[in-house]
């Protein structure tokens, strides 16, 4: 059986009719697709703001672990500067084809506290990350309020929104 949310969150269809969206539920989905999307995705872009309003992305590296999308960056970077004065942030993966954006907050985490993180890093990658041994390296957690969603080659009709309490 297919999840079509995940807990807390409300599956619908984005609030774009100007794009053709299609209003009834058939061919919206499954939130388990986008958890496959994630878990895959080689590379995350990760969309900050600046404290004078000016966009930042960058691209990271990173591993969906129960749900939850965790990565690591270094505690002066621009994305970690910008995540001090402003944590709101929209981080999407590189296809377009296959379109996956989450907008939300970045949330620091001790690595600790992230089940697995090293092993399934390395497992991902062929690089295990030490970072408990790294004091300028932070690990975050991605804590979205709302999931799109799309196939390219299924759109509008595949076009789907998740909002999370």
């Amino acid at each position: 059986m297919s999840t079509i949310a995940p807990p807390g969150a409300a599956r619908k269809r984005p609030s774009t009719p100007y794009y053709g969206i299609e209003t009834q539920e058939d061919g919206m989905l499954a939130w388990d697709w986008v958890v496959e999307q994630m878990t895959t995705s080689r590379n995350y872009w990760v969309c900050t703001t600046r404290p004078d309003g000016r966009p930042h992305a960058s691209p990271v590296w990173g591993v969906w672990i129960e749900g939850v999308l965790y990565f690591s960056m270094h505690r002066k970077s621009v994305k970690a500067r910008n995540m001090t004065t402003n944590a709101d942030a929209l981080v999407h993966l590189e296809s377009g084809d296959d379109t996956v954006i989450f907008e939300g907050e970045l949330v620091e985490i001790p690595v600790t506290e992230i089940p697995g993180f090293a092993d399934v890093y390395e497992a991902k990658y062929d690089f295990r990350p030490e970072l408990e041994e790294d004091p300028d390296s932070i690990c975050v957690k991605l804590v979205p309020s709302v999931v799109l969603a799309w196939l390219e080659a299924n759109y509008p009709k595949s076009a789907t929104r998740w909002e999370f309490d």
